[in-house]
Protein backbone atom coordinates (compact mmCIF):
# COMPACT_ATOMS: atom_id res chain seq x y z
CA UNK A 1 0.00 0.00 0.00
CA UNK A 2 1.07 3.51 -0.61
CA UNK A 3 0.20 6.52 1.80
CA UNK A 4 -2.48 9.16 0.38
CA UNK A 5 0.47 11.69 1.03
CA UNK A 6 2.48 9.47 -1.80
CA UNK A 7 -0.76 9.29 -4.32
CA UNK A 8 -1.28 13.29 -4.22
CA UNK A 9 2.88 13.82 -5.11
CA UNK A 10 2.36 11.33 -8.02
CA UNK A 11 -0.72 13.28 -9.57
CA UNK A 12 1.40 16.33 -8.58
CA UNK A 13 4.97 15.43 -9.75
CA UNK A 14 4.66 11.92 -11.90
CA UNK A 15 6.71 10.49 -10.15
CA UNK A 16 7.33 9.05 -6.49
CA UNK A 17 9.67 7.38 -4.39
CA UNK A 18 8.45 4.21 -2.00
CA UNK A 19 11.43 3.57 0.40
CA UNK A 20 11.74 -0.38 1.61
CA UNK A 21 9.53 -2.03 -0.79
CA UNK A 22 11.63 -4.59 -1.00
CA UNK A 23 13.39 -5.88 1.90
CA UNK A 24 17.30 -6.69 2.53
CA UNK A 25 16.20 -10.47 2.32
CA UNK A 26 14.80 -9.90 -1.13
CA UNK A 27 16.88 -7.78 -2.67
CA UNK A 28 19.70 -10.07 -2.02
CA UNK A 29 17.87 -12.86 -3.48
CA UNK A 30 16.75 -11.01 -7.00
CA UNK A 31 20.78 -9.94 -6.98
CA UNK A 32 21.64 -13.95 -6.50
CA UNK A 33 18.92 -14.99 -9.41
CA UNK A 34 20.97 -11.88 -11.93
CA UNK A 35 24.20 -13.14 -11.25
CA UNK A 36 23.19 -16.32 -12.02
CA UNK A 37 21.83 -15.41 -15.23
CA UNK A 38 24.33 -13.35 -15.91
CA UNK A 39 26.74 -16.49 -15.62
CA UNK A 40 24.81 -18.35 -18.34
CA UNK A 41 25.08 -15.45 -21.04
CA UNK A 42 26.85 -17.15 -23.85
CA UNK A 43 27.71 -14.64 -26.15
CA UNK A 44 29.10 -17.76 -29.08
CA UNK A 45 24.92 -18.08 -28.88
CA UNK A 46 23.60 -14.84 -29.43
CA UNK A 47 23.62 -12.30 -31.86
CA UNK A 48 24.65 -9.90 -30.11
CA UNK A 49 21.47 -7.58 -29.82
CA UNK A 50 22.27 -4.06 -28.69
CA UNK A 51 19.95 -2.45 -26.54
CA UNK A 52 18.85 0.88 -28.18
CA UNK A 53 18.91 3.64 -25.85
CA UNK A 54 20.58 6.59 -27.15
CA UNK A 55 19.22 8.50 -30.22
CA UNK A 56 16.27 7.77 -32.86
CA UNK A 57 18.77 6.95 -35.59
CA UNK A 58 19.54 3.80 -33.10
CA UNK A 59 16.33 3.06 -32.37
CA UNK A 60 16.20 -0.09 -34.34
CA UNK A 61 14.65 -3.51 -33.68
CA UNK A 62 15.46 -7.21 -34.67
CA UNK A 63 13.69 -10.35 -34.61
CA UNK A 64 15.46 -11.16 -31.41
CA UNK A 65 14.27 -8.24 -29.59
CA UNK A 66 10.97 -8.78 -31.02
CA UNK A 67 11.23 -12.34 -29.87
CA UNK A 68 11.86 -11.51 -25.82
CA UNK A 69 8.55 -10.67 -24.54
CA UNK A 70 8.23 -13.90 -22.88
CA UNK A 71 12.04 -15.04 -22.29
CA UNK A 72 14.84 -13.50 -20.43
CA UNK A 73 16.40 -12.28 -23.29
CA UNK A 74 20.39 -10.70 -23.57
CA UNK A 75 20.83 -6.67 -24.94
CA UNK A 76 24.38 -5.68 -24.28
CA UNK A 77 25.86 -2.39 -23.88
CA UNK A 78 27.04 0.00 -26.84
CA UNK A 79 30.26 0.09 -25.80
CA UNK A 80 30.60 -3.75 -24.66
CA UNK A 81 30.91 -4.08 -28.54
CA UNK A 82 33.10 -3.31 -31.31
CA UNK A 83 33.42 -4.51 -34.77
CA UNK A 84 31.27 -7.41 -33.92
CA UNK A 85 33.38 -8.71 -31.04
CA UNK A 86 32.76 -8.16 -26.94
CA UNK A 87 35.69 -6.45 -25.59
CA UNK A 88 34.61 -7.01 -21.94
CA UNK A 89 34.10 -9.98 -20.20
CA UNK A 90 30.14 -11.32 -21.01
CA UNK A 91 29.11 -11.03 -17.83
CA UNK A 92 29.92 -7.21 -17.76
CA UNK A 93 28.50 -6.90 -21.29
CA UNK A 94 24.78 -7.36 -20.23
CA UNK A 95 22.77 -3.86 -20.24
CA UNK A 96 19.38 -5.57 -19.91
CA UNK A 97 18.03 -9.30 -19.33
CA UNK A 98 14.35 -9.32 -20.70
CA UNK A 99 11.39 -8.99 -21.31
CA UNK A 100 9.51 -11.38 -19.76
CA UNK A 101 11.24 -12.24 -16.39
CA UNK A 102 7.80 -11.95 -15.04
CA UNK A 103 6.66 -14.80 -16.81
CA UNK A 104 9.67 -17.14 -17.33
CA UNK A 105 11.29 -16.61 -14.28
CA UNK A 106 9.65 -17.54 -10.48
CA UNK A 107 11.63 -15.24 -8.82
CA UNK A 108 10.87 -12.07 -10.58
CA UNK A 109 7.06 -13.37 -11.19
CA UNK A 110 6.96 -13.83 -7.21
CA UNK A 111 7.93 -9.86 -7.09
CA UNK A 112 6.00 -8.69 -10.01
CA UNK A 113 2.63 -10.22 -9.38
CA UNK A 114 2.48 -10.02 -5.29
CA UNK A 115 0.22 -8.49 -3.48
CA UNK A 116 2.08 -5.32 -3.00
CA UNK A 117 2.14 -4.82 -6.33
CA UNK A 118 -1.55 -5.62 -7.00
CA UNK A 119 -2.50 -3.33 -4.59
CA UNK A 120 -0.79 -0.31 -5.45
CA UNK A 121 -2.56 -0.17 -8.91
CA UNK A 122 -5.78 -1.15 -7.66
CA UNK A 123 -4.68 2.67 -5.39
CA UNK A 124 -3.84 4.11 -8.82
CA UNK A 125 -7.05 3.16 -10.42
CA UNK A 126 -6.16 0.11 -12.56
CA UNK A 127 -9.79 -1.96 -12.84
CA UNK A 128 -7.66 -4.93 -14.97
CA UNK A 129 -3.84 -4.29 -14.77
CA UNK A 130 -1.67 -6.00 -17.05
CA UNK A 131 2.23 -6.90 -16.93
CA UNK A 132 4.38 -6.41 -19.72
CA UNK A 133 8.39 -5.46 -20.41
CA UNK A 134 9.90 -6.86 -17.41
CA UNK A 135 13.65 -6.44 -17.40
CA UNK A 136 16.40 -6.06 -15.34
CA UNK A 137 18.99 -3.56 -16.35
CA UNK A 138 22.60 -3.95 -15.21
CA UNK A 139 24.17 -0.05 -15.68
CA UNK A 140 27.47 -1.80 -16.09
CA UNK A 141 30.39 0.28 -14.25
CA UNK A 142 31.74 2.15 -16.92
CA UNK A 143 29.86 2.03 -19.69
CA UNK A 144 26.39 1.71 -18.96
CA UNK A 145 24.93 3.44 -21.18
CA UNK A 146 22.59 6.57 -21.19
CA UNK A 147 18.70 6.55 -21.63
CA UNK A 148 17.72 10.08 -23.04
CA UNK A 149 14.51 11.63 -21.77
CA UNK A 150 10.97 9.95 -23.39
CA UNK A 151 7.90 9.01 -22.23
CA UNK A 152 7.15 5.28 -21.07
CA UNK A 153 3.41 5.39 -23.66
CA UNK A 154 5.96 6.16 -26.90
CA UNK A 155 6.86 2.32 -26.39
CA UNK A 156 3.77 1.22 -24.76
CA UNK A 157 0.62 2.65 -26.16
CA UNK A 158 -2.62 2.20 -24.80
CA UNK A 159 -5.53 3.83 -26.58
CA UNK A 160 -5.99 6.46 -24.14
CA UNK A 161 -2.60 5.96 -22.39
CA UNK A 162 -2.10 4.12 -19.25
CA UNK A 163 1.54 2.77 -18.95
CA UNK A 164 2.79 2.69 -15.48
CA UNK A 165 6.70 1.76 -14.53
CA UNK A 166 7.28 0.07 -11.28
CA UNK A 167 11.18 0.32 -11.04
CA UNK A 168 12.54 -1.37 -8.08
CA UNK A 169 16.26 -0.55 -6.90
CA UNK A 170 18.69 -3.57 -6.34
CA UNK A 171 21.62 -1.40 -5.81
CA UNK A 172 21.81 2.34 -4.43
CA UNK A 173 21.17 4.53 -7.15
CA UNK A 174 23.06 7.69 -7.33
CA UNK A 175 24.25 10.53 -9.61
CA UNK A 176 27.52 8.98 -9.65
CA UNK A 177 26.12 5.74 -11.25
CA UNK A 178 23.24 6.55 -13.47
CA UNK A 179 20.26 7.42 -11.18
CA UNK A 180 16.93 8.59 -12.44
CA UNK A 181 16.27 12.16 -13.40
CA UNK A 182 12.45 12.92 -13.97
CA UNK A 183 10.99 16.75 -14.77
CA UNK A 184 8.32 17.52 -12.38
CA UNK A 185 4.73 17.55 -13.22
CA UNK A 186 5.34 17.15 -17.31
CA UNK A 187 3.19 14.60 -17.46
CA UNK A 188 0.24 17.61 -16.40
CA UNK A 189 1.39 19.40 -19.51
CA UNK A 190 3.35 16.96 -22.26
CA UNK A 191 0.78 14.40 -24.16
CA UNK A 192 2.41 11.80 -25.76
CA UNK A 193 2.86 12.83 -29.50
CA UNK A 194 5.21 10.09 -30.81
CA UNK A 195 5.22 6.38 -30.73
CA UNK A 196 7.92 3.77 -31.67
CA UNK A 197 5.91 0.94 -33.50
CA UNK A 198 6.57 -2.25 -35.60
CA UNK A 199 7.15 -1.91 -39.45
CA UNK A 200 4.19 -3.30 -41.22
CA UNK A 201 4.95 -7.06 -42.67
CA UNK A 202 7.10 -8.47 -44.23
CA UNK A 203 9.93 -5.73 -42.93
CA UNK A 204 11.32 -6.84 -39.50
CA UNK A 205 11.88 -3.34 -37.67
CA UNK A 206 11.07 -0.32 -35.85
CA UNK A 207 10.06 3.25 -36.57
CA UNK A 208 9.22 6.21 -34.60
CA UNK A 209 5.66 8.12 -35.83
CA UNK A 210 4.19 11.06 -34.81
CA UNK A 211 0.47 10.46 -33.97
CA UNK A 212 -2.38 13.11 -32.43
CA UNK A 213 -1.30 14.30 -29.20
CA UNK A 214 -2.78 12.26 -26.55
CA UNK A 215 -3.04 12.84 -22.59
CA UNK A 216 -3.50 9.20 -20.28
CA UNK A 217 -6.71 9.53 -18.48
CA UNK A 218 -5.06 8.22 -15.17
CA UNK A 219 -5.56 9.00 -12.05
CA UNK A 220 -6.47 12.45 -13.16
CA UNK A 221 -10.12 13.47 -13.12
CA UNK A 222 -10.06 17.21 -14.37
CA UNK A 223 -7.99 18.74 -16.16
CA UNK A 224 -4.76 17.74 -17.66
CA UNK A 225 -3.01 21.15 -17.89
CA UNK A 226 -4.14 22.84 -14.54
CA UNK A 227 -0.74 23.72 -13.29
CA UNK A 228 2.31 25.40 -14.72
CA UNK A 229 5.08 22.44 -16.12
CA UNK A 230 8.47 23.03 -13.61
CA UNK A 231 10.99 23.58 -15.41
CA UNK A 232 13.94 21.40 -13.51
CA UNK A 233 14.87 18.38 -14.04
CA UNK A 234 14.83 16.44 -10.80
CA UNK A 235 17.22 13.70 -9.61
CA UNK A 236 16.09 10.36 -8.34
CA UNK A 237 19.06 9.03 -5.33
CA UNK A 238 17.63 6.14 -3.98
CA UNK A 239 18.82 3.12 -1.64
CA UNK A 240 18.20 -0.78 -2.69
CA UNK A 241 14.89 -2.05 -2.39
CA UNK A 242 13.20 1.30 -3.51
CA UNK A 243 9.99 1.11 -5.47
CA UNK A 244 9.60 4.32 -8.26
CA UNK A 245 6.70 4.86 -10.13
CA UNK A 246 6.41 6.16 -12.92
CA UNK A 247 3.80 7.52 -15.29
CA UNK A 248 3.87 7.08 -18.83
CA UNK A 249 3.55 10.53 -19.81
CA UNK A 250 6.11 12.00 -17.26
CA UNK A 251 9.71 13.09 -19.05
CA UNK A 252 12.65 11.05 -17.72
CA UNK A 253 16.07 9.52 -18.36
CA UNK A 254 19.21 8.19 -16.70
CA UNK A 255 22.55 9.42 -16.84
CA UNK A 256 25.73 6.95 -18.42
CA UNK A 257 27.42 5.31 -15.42
CA UNK A 258 31.17 6.39 -15.67
CA UNK A 259 31.75 5.01 -12.16
CA UNK A 260 33.76 1.97 -11.24
CA UNK A 261 29.72 0.69 -9.30
CA UNK A 262 26.78 -0.87 -11.31
CA UNK A 263 23.44 0.12 -10.99
CA UNK A 264 21.07 -3.05 -11.18
CA UNK A 265 17.50 -2.12 -11.52
CA UNK A 266 14.11 -4.63 -11.69
CA UNK A 267 11.46 -3.03 -13.61
CA UNK A 268 8.31 -4.00 -15.29
CA UNK A 269 4.94 -2.27 -16.52
CA UNK A 270 1.54 -2.30 -16.26
CA UNK A 271 -1.35 -1.24 -18.69
CA UNK A 272 -5.21 -1.21 -18.65
CA UNK A 273 -5.96 -4.36 -19.82
CA UNK A 274 -9.65 -2.71 -20.88
CA UNK A 275 -7.58 -0.08 -23.12
CA UNK A 276 -6.74 -0.88 -26.64
CA UNK A 277 -3.56 -2.57 -26.86
CA UNK A 278 -2.85 -2.84 -30.73
CA UNK A 279 -0.39 -4.74 -33.10
CA UNK A 280 1.63 -1.85 -33.90
CA UNK A 281 3.30 -2.11 -30.22
CA UNK A 282 6.76 -3.48 -30.82
CA UNK A 283 5.97 -5.67 -27.53
CA UNK A 284 3.30 -8.67 -28.84
CA UNK A 285 2.76 -11.61 -27.31
CA UNK A 286 3.52 -15.45 -29.26
CA UNK A 287 -0.15 -16.20 -30.97
CA UNK A 288 -1.58 -13.05 -29.83
CA UNK A 289 -2.55 -13.96 -26.71
CA UNK A 290 -3.65 -11.66 -24.22
CA UNK A 291 -0.78 -9.81 -21.70
CA UNK A 292 -0.34 -11.61 -18.45
CA UNK A 293 -2.76 -10.14 -16.11
CA UNK A 294 -1.04 -8.73 -12.98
Amino acid sequence: MISTAQLESFAQDGCVVIENFLDPAEVATLRRRIATLLSEFDPAEHPLTLFPTANDSQLSADQYFFDSSTKASYFLEHDAVVNGQLVVEPAKAVNKIGHGLHIVDPVFQQITHSRRTQEIAQQLGFRDPRALQSMVICKQPNIGGAVPMHQDSTFLFTDPPSACGFWIALEDCTLTNGCLHFVPGSHRSTPVTRRWIRKPAPEVGTEMVDIEPTFSLYPFKGSKESELLEPEERAVEVAAGSLVLIHDQVLHRSSHNYSSESRWIYTFHIVEGSHSYDDRNWLQMPGKAPLTKL
